[in-house]
């Protein structure tokens, strides 16, 4: 369990600041600084983006700092009346990694998904990641599966 002093809460609109430093915490916690900051988008996409209700932005913060976050996405599905939650993304900086920060998030966004009708939340990992596999086989079902990325091709319909 996190420290007394860990508060996770939900971003809304009007928290683009804190999203921001938390975009900033997953380019250094992926080691991908210029995907989550060489194009940043603007203020009013990010409230745009933190209306939505089926955007789900979670931050950890200690002392006003973010120390971690996710970033879920709920997925209306079509062969039952059903939603499922994606973690897209869930990093936590260096220094705060093995308290249960991911652990209370992945709580905390399990709230979110009950009180929203979801049945499932799922994730991805990747191999050799070994504390992401080690935390969601804690908390959830292993699959094996195959990810494929396809190409968008811009301009044609």
């Amino acid at each position: 369990m996190p420290s007394a002093s860990v508060i996770v809460r939900r971003l809304k609109s009007g928290d683009v600041p804190l999203f921001r430093k938390l975009n900033i915490l997953f380019g250094e916690a992926f080691a991908e600084p210029d995907t989550y900051g060489a194009e940043p988008p603007s203020d009013a996409y990010l409230e745009g983006l933190l209306a939505k209700e089926h955007v789900c932005v979670l931050v950890a913060l200690i002392g006003g700092e973010v120390v971690g976050g996710l970033v879920a996405y709920e997925l209306d599905k079509f062969e039952r009346a059903r939603r499922e939650v994606y973690i897209y993304d869930l990093a936590v900086s260096e220094p705060h990694r093995r308290q249960g920060i991911a652990t209370a998030l992945i709580g905390h966004l399990r709230e979110i998904a009950a009180r929203r009708g979801a049945w499932v939340i799922y994730v991805q990992a990747d191999y050799g990641d070994d504390p992401a596999i080690a935390l969601y086989e804690k908390l959830g079902t292993r699959e094996e599966v195959l990810h494929f990325d396809i190409p968008v091709e811009t301009g044609q319909d």
